[in-house]
């Protein structure tokens, strides 16, 4: 195992300028690549009219880019340990650059959707090479500051995708989008290869090549089948969602039983054994949770508020903006209390504020007003905001260092496949509730209506479900190389940030 550049501080435990350096770029670099994944959201009904593209091809453009997300994000963690934090930012920047410079010069739909891929296949690096750095160079106790840096890159950069897209989308065309992005990204590029050391150490275990196609298999196969709910309830599903699932599960299954083989030589594509943790897999199963209705809110609003509302996709983009902000803004101010008090001041309040937000958005109709829809989404977000930096830091905290990788690349994974089911869960029951009722005679603006407002009852239970998680919260205590689950002590939940 080799040593590479040694994760140094200075001697009161503040964050040495190369390593805040580091984590700057790489926050930075996160930001622009998460922000690309929600752009495309209001894009693409406009690709499809320009490209002249059904909507069921036009699709893929989201569905693909989710795919490879899946199949990726799960090698992460090996990837991170076997190349280490430079080598690994230069190749997940320069793919996601390159992707963005031939989605701007593409000819037609077909380069376009290779270029959506590669983008993803940078994407998909960035988030669990951040926290990895992270929790390898952070002291334990300014992580939540540090956490709470990283739930403004997951927040504000989706909500803000849809606002600036409306906006490049009405003055200037879809091309924009990319050509915004482009520059931003071959900027950080070039800056982090100057400034991004490697932190951390590396190994030399060879990857097992059969762990790979597993992964497409079970991952690809499982978040194919979500990103296909959608259309099935239209009745535009290319193939029978039995097959993805089936060979999803049958993948899934497969790669864990490899998984479980390979970690007791620490050879491990994805090591499981950060599920030991009872604090991390609680906090993860919240994460999934809190990731879906934020996500699928994130789908479902906008689309109430062009479909019934009638408002223009840079009006539809501002709607989610607010609540993002909030999101972003309280981020390191809940990062700071977690640091000082702990994490069950603020994930029990967030939940409660968070279910208070989707309950509201149950209630909307034809009438409901943009100051409600905005006023409800705020909410909401600023109760995630209290909820995922501390359940993040918990989560990558319960486990033992030499998996901190592992740990990143699961919550990255699952992340991913929790705004599938978000998205897939609100989007059927949405079509088929509205489609159901104009069935019946119902006008079209009112089903739509109908259709959203049962998307958020169920919402509102899944808020319910995620209070029930969040209750049984707690900070672990480390123990040599175990964890165990503890109440934190009055000197632990008062320590100097």
């Amino acid at each position: 195992m080799a040593a590479a550049h040694p994760a140094s501080s200075t001697s009161d435990d503040r964050l040495s300028r190369e390593n805040l350096l580091v984590i700057s770029v790489l926050l930075i670099a996160s930001f622009v690549v998460i922000l690309n994944e929600t752009v495309m959201s209001i894009a693409i009904p406009v690709l499809q009219e320009d490209l002249d593209v059904p909507p069921s091809v036009g699709q893929w453009l989201t569905t693909a880019f989710m795919l490879t997300m899946a199949v990726v994000i799960p090698l992460t963690g090996f990837l991170i340990q076997r190349a280490g934090t430079r080598v690994l930012f230069v190749v997940a920047m320069s793919a996601f650059t390159v992707g963005t410079v031939i989605a701007f010069a593409a000819p037609g739909f077909e380069v376009l959707l290779v270029a959506r891929v590669i983008q993803a296949v940078g994407t998909a690096i960035m988030l669990p090479l951040l926290m990895t750095t992270v929790m390898t160079i952070v002291p334990e106790h300014r992580r939540g500051v540090m956490m709470g840096n990283i739930s403004v890159v997951i927040a504000v950069a989706p909500a803000l995708g849809p606002t600036v897209s409306g906006f490049i989308l009405d003055h200037f065309g879809w091309r924009w989008v990319f050509g915004f992005v482009g520059p931003i990204a071959a900027v950080a590029l070039v800056i982090g290869a100057v400034l991004v050391r490697p932190v951390g150490q590396t190994i030399s275990t060879p990857i097992d090549y059969l762990s790979v196609p597993l992964t497409v298999l079970g991952f690809g196969g499982l978040v194919y089948g979500l990103a296909g709910i959608g259309e099935a309830a239209e009745g535009d599903a290319p193939v029978p969602l039995w097959i993805p699932f089936t060979v999803g599960g049958l993948g899934l299954v497969a790669f864990v039983v490899r998984q479980i083989m390979l970690q007791r030589d620490d050879r491990a594509l994805l090591d499981l054994r950060v599920f030991r943790s009872r604090v991390f897999s609680v906090s993860i199963v919240a994460m999934i949770v809190g990731m879906a209705v934020m996500l699928g809110t994130f789908i479902v609003v906008p689309y109430f508020g062009q479909t019934v509302l009638g408002l223009t996709p840079f009006t539809t983009g501002l709607l989610t903006l607010p609540g993002g902000l909030l999101m972003g803004l309280a981020g390191p101010i809940v990062g700071r209390i977690y640091d000082l008090r702990g994490p069950r001041v603020l994930v029990i309040p967030g939940a409660l504020l968070a279910s208070a937000g989707v309950w509201m958005l149950s209630t909307i109709d034809p009438s409901t007003t943009v100051w409600w829809l905005l006023s409800a989404n705020a909410l909401l977000c600023v109760g995630l905001a209290a909820l995922f930096t501390p359940l993040m830091t918990l989560a990558l905290g319960s486990v033992e260092p030499k998996l901190y990788s592992h740990g990143s690349a699961v919550l990255g994974t699952l992340q991913q496949v929790a705004g599938a089911i978000g998205t897939a869960l609100f989007i059927t029951i949405m079509t088929v509730v509205s489609t159901n009722q104009m069935d019946a005679g119902v006008e079209a603006a009112e089903a739509v209506s109908n259709g959203v407002a049962r998307v958020f009852v169920v919402a509102g239970v899944l808020s319910l479900v995620l209070l029930a998680l969040v209750i049984f919260i707690r900070r672990p205590a480390a123990v040599g190389d175990e964890t165990v689950d503890l109440e934190p002590a009055p000197e632990d939940v008062t320590a100097a940030p």
